[in-house]
């Protein structure tokens, strides 16, 4: 598939990215909270890979319409799953537009697209989309 490779634009530490926010800053600006959480599931992503059995692959993907969709995992096999990080306590249908763009360019290979929020719900999207609590990552 041609996901393009991974550019990302933080350093990509999680210690660094946090480095002089306070609790405060953080709970007042979501976005610079959704970015710092971006980046931690990422870390947390690579160490998944690190020790994964099967070579998997981690891309970003944007499209000519600026959808996007934060993770795109693809297994030696060809098996795509989409992950979205947002700092939000709720979500909705739109949220989902960047892992449905995913879904439709990769097709039959689409798994599973994964919307990671600040809830406490896993919350069923349609057949192959979810949205689930950001603690699922340890699942």
């Amino acid at each position: 598939m041609g996901w393009g490779h991974f550019k990302w634009p933080q350093v990509g530490e999680f210690q660094v990215a946090t480095r002089g926010y306070s609790v405060a800053r953080l709970r007042s600006d979501r976005s610079l909270l959704g970015a710092i959480l971006e980046s931690f599931v990422f870390s947390e992503l690579l160490k998944s890979v690190a020790w994964a059995q099967e070579r998997v692959s981690i891309f970003h993907y944007r499209d000519k319409d600026q959808l996007e969709a934060d993770f795109v995992l693809e297994n030696a096999a060809g098996q795509v799953i989409g992950i979205e990080v947002k700092a939000a306590a709720s979500v909705n249908r739109r949220d989902f537009s960047g892992l449905e763009r995913v879904a439709a360019a990769a097709g039959s290979a689409f798994v599973q697209g994964i919307l990671l929020y600040d809830g406490d719900h896993d919350l069923s999207f349609g057949e192959t989309l979810r949205a689930a609590p950001l603690p699922t990552l340890w699942a």
